[in-house]
């Protein structure tokens, strides 16, 4: 299944994100950190580098991802050239009070009366941008949903005297090139439910946690993972809690959304994605199957060029 959402508003948002980004010191992209980089917007990174803008990268729900995988991929963040690392959750106003200073050590030059700090926060939906917004400014200015998009228009607001904070929509980008990467976005509800199948999403899930997490399927549902599938285990899950439709048959729908809702929500434990190794890897195998796709297109393009010459001499 290759998943794309791309709703008209994201469209409009990218073109106001473009133009704000020239009165912009510091960037905030918030991440989900169970999928960092699968949960980063290029368009973000485009219009930051363009502008030659730093980058706070918000490593956010921590609490959910694992804690090995968040301190690699921590790491991987600050190897790079403007941009700063910020493993945190928005549930301790603690890590919360921290970010206004870390941007400030992003530009320093910024943040005095006549030249106040200038911070837009970027980032895919249900990243917990809204949450982060409302948290900065200790009252509820943002709408905070359980669904993907809820904030479709860009406020501005000030956090202090010198410092002004600008929400932007989440954005997604309008082609998803790695499936895996719709997958893992689709799973951790990142895109709306009208454009994917619950049931593959969950396939998906199951297939990696059983080569990363076996334990915590286990401990979860009771099940043994020896042997299974990614279908295995929504089947696993459908048998131990009794999900049946009327027939009898399993209701694989049923089990597949209460193992995508255990893994969003953290009832299986701390679980993540992605880490800087596994997402090279799957670069690495983008990359073969996107030269193999070209190589077989020009060979194609070379028979059909070499058929019309044919036909051109036999007439």
């Amino acid at each position: 299944m290759s998943i794309q959402w791309f709703p008209g508003h994201m469209a409009a948002a990218r073109k106001q994100a473009a133009e704000q980004m020239e009165n912009t010191d510091v960037v905030i992209e918030v991440l989900d950190a169970r999928l960092p980089q699968a949960s980063s917007n290029p368009m973000v990174e485009e219009l930051r580098k363009f502008r030659q803008r730093p980058c706070l990268k918000v490593l956010n729900k921590t609490d959910l991802a694992d804690p090995a995988a968040t301190a690699a991929w921590a790491a991987w963040y600050d190897a790079q050239e403007g941009v700063t690392a910020y493993p945190m959750t928005t549930k301790k106003p603690s890590d919360v009070a921290r970010i206004p200073d870390l941007c400030k050590t992003l530009a320093p030059h910024r943040g005095v009366p006549t030249k106040p700090l200038r911070i837009m926060i970027m980032g895919i939906p249900n990243v917990g941008k809204s949450t982060l917004m409302n948290a900065l400014l200790k009252k509820r200015v943002a709408k905070v949903g359980d669904e993907p998009a809820v904030t479709k228009s860009q406020q501005k607001l000030y956090l202090d005297k010198f410092t002004v904070l600008v929400d932007t929509p989440g954005m997604l980008w309008p082609k998803i090139d790695m499936e895996s990467d719709g997958l893992m976005l689709a799973a951790s509800h990142a895109i709306g439910t009208n454009a994917v199948i619950e049931e593959e999403v969950a396939e998906y899930l199951g297939g990696l946690l059983l080569q990363r997490y076996p334990q915590l399927l286990t401990a979860r549902y009771g099940i043994k993972t020896e042997g299974l599938d990614g279908f295995g285990v929504i089947e696993g899950v459908a048998q131990r809690r009794a999900f049946r439709v009327r027939g009898g048959d399993y209701d694989y729908e049923k089990a597949a959304h209460v193992l995508l809702q255990d893994y969003r929500q953290g009832a299986l434990g701390r679980i993540s994605l992605e880490t800087p190794q596994t997402r090279a890897e799957a670069l690495e195998r983008h990359r073969i199957e996107m030269e193999e796709k070209a190589r077989i297109a020009a060979e194609k393009a070379a028979r059909k060029a070499e058929e019309a010459a044919r036909g051109k001499r036999g007439t």
